[in-house]
Order: structure tokens, then sequence, then C-alpha cells
């Protein structure tokens, strides 16, 4: 499998009793893989991961499967909050044919672990769920060290990646100057992708992949050409657009953005159920300019 470029974290559609809507989510990865996806991720938060059964997760990577190529992975997000619930859906994951699992810390603030707890978890899965596993580190009040990283790295036989969320481009360098080509990080700065890719990220899987994989697709071959000023001038064009997005409820807004595009990805599983009309008109003037 080539775990690299770009790998877009596909969202989740759901109509209004909360069921997935599936021939909206096949269109959707369908549209990114015609335009220069690497892989697709199922389950992210882009993909409202935790609020999934471990069933409904199995049939993404399912439907994942039809679209992706013998060389193409297909990642599952893992948000759960205790070690043996995260082992039941890598598990899950594992026979649903996932080639990767993305496993977020454990998030509630009371029982968040020390780090030799998190050496423990991420260990555990490695041993139980014997598949490729990349960090996704994203907890804010649980995040994962650089030399944590590596330490996981060295020490488990899956351990192989970080999706690094949290602290934004600094956190990213620094875990790539703490494992260099021993492991791989991936980029989720939405706002500053290229500039990941420039610095040396083994890719990305990161919401604005989705949105945009044909340009994400671009940047990424500008970073490997070493084509600066091309990449910059996609990552600038894109960055008011993106910036209109970020913050809570990330993922009713996402869906709205790509509706503006044409591409209606249905509503979010309750509670994320209402956009102000504030926030709808910003999201259309940024994305139909």
């Amino acid at each position: 499998m080539k775990f690299s470029g770009i790998l877009p974290p596909i969202v989740t559609p759901f109509d209004e009793q909360g069921e997935i809507q599936e021939d909206l989510i096949r269109r959707e990865m369908r549209f990114c893989m015609d335009n220069g996806a690497d892989g697709l991720s199922v389950g992210g938060s882009t993909g409202e991961g935790p609020t999934l059964r471990d069933e409904e997760l199995a049939r993404l990577i399912g439907i994942a499967k039809d679209y992706v190529g013998k060389d193409q992975p297909v990642i599952c997000g893992v948000m759960r909050a205790c070690t043996r619930d995260a082992v039941r859906t890598g598990l899950a994951a594992r026979k649903a044919g996932a080639d990767a699992i993305m496993v977020t810390p454990t998030a509630y603030n009371v029982l968040v672990p020390n780090e030799e707890g998190m050496y423990h978890f991420y260990k555990t899965l490695s041993e139980e769920v014997r598949l490729p596993i990349i960090i996704y580190n994203v907890i804010p009040q649980n995040t994962i060290s650089p030399a944590l990283f590596h330490r996981l790295v060295r020490g488990t036989e899956y351990v192989m990646g970080i999706k690094q969320s949290v602290g934004g481009i600094q956190a990213l360098y620094a875990d790539l100057l703490e494992v260099g080509d021993e492991a791989r990080v991936f980029a989720a700065t939405d706002e500053m992708i290229f500039s990941c890719f420039a610095l040396g990220a083994a890719g990305g899987i990161s919401a604005i992949l989705s949105m945009f994989p044909k340009e994400s697709r671009a940047m990424w071959q500008c970073a490997q050409k070493g084509d600066y000023a091309g990449g910059m001038k996609i990552q600038n064009a894109l960055y008011k657009k993106w910036m209109c997005l970020a913050g809570n409820q990330f993922p009713i807004r996402m869906k709205y953005a790509l509706r503006v595009l044409g591409r209606d990805m249905g509503q979010c599983r309750s509670p994320i159920t209402t956009l102000p009309e504030e926030e709808k008109r910003r999201i259309r003037e940024a994305f139909e300019a």
C-alpha cells in the first residue's frame, strides 16, 4: 500500500432519520478518486466518526473498496473511549478490509491517561488488531508528543505514522524532526496544506483534500517538483474559503459548503443540526467568489 499523497477523509451523509445515504457517499468517493486522490479515509472527524457504530464503519470500508486501486489504501477512523472498545472497532475494521486504522487518543477529560497509559493503548492495538496504525493527534487535552510518537514507532510493530492536527504546522515540523525517515507524518493543517507538503509531510489526511481534491493534488505535485511559487498560489487562493469553515460543528459547515459547490452531502447526525443564517451567508460569499 502507498500510504502517501492525497488521502481525503470522506464526509458521511445522513438523512433526516440519521441513516447513511449510500448513494451520496458513493458519488463523493468517486469524485475524489477521479480528481487525484491516492486513497480514501472513512470515519474520521470530517466523517463524524465518533457517531458511527462498528457495523457502519465496516459498511463504509466496503463501499470505499469499490473505488480504490489495489495499491491505494482505505483508512478507517477509530474514535473510542477505552482500549477495549478501540480494539473491538479496530478488529471490525480489519475484518471489513481496511488497510490501516487512524486512531485518536482517548478524549473524555477526566479519563485522559498519562503518557504510559497512551503507550499501552497504542501498543495493545498494535498487538491485537495487527493493522498499520496512524495516530490521529487531534485531542487538545491528550496530545501525543513527538517523543512518545517516536517511542511508539520503535516499540510497536504497527504504529507507522501520525496525522498531526493539534498544534498546527509547528507540531508537524517537530514530528518530522523527531522521527526523520522512521515513520510517516501526515498533514492536517488545512489552510497551510501546501506548506506542510513543502516541509516534507508524507501526504495529507485533511478535510480540505475532500473539499478540493483536484487543487490538493496540484499542490502535492508542486511540492514534489519543488515548485514553491505554484503551490503557494493555490494555497493562497483557498485560504479565505477555508477559514470560514473552521470552528466547532465543523461537519455541518463542510456539508453546507459542499452544497454551495453543487455536491449535496446530506445532513449531520443529531445533535449537530443547525447552522445559523449568518454563517451560511459567509460561506456562500466565500465559496461563490
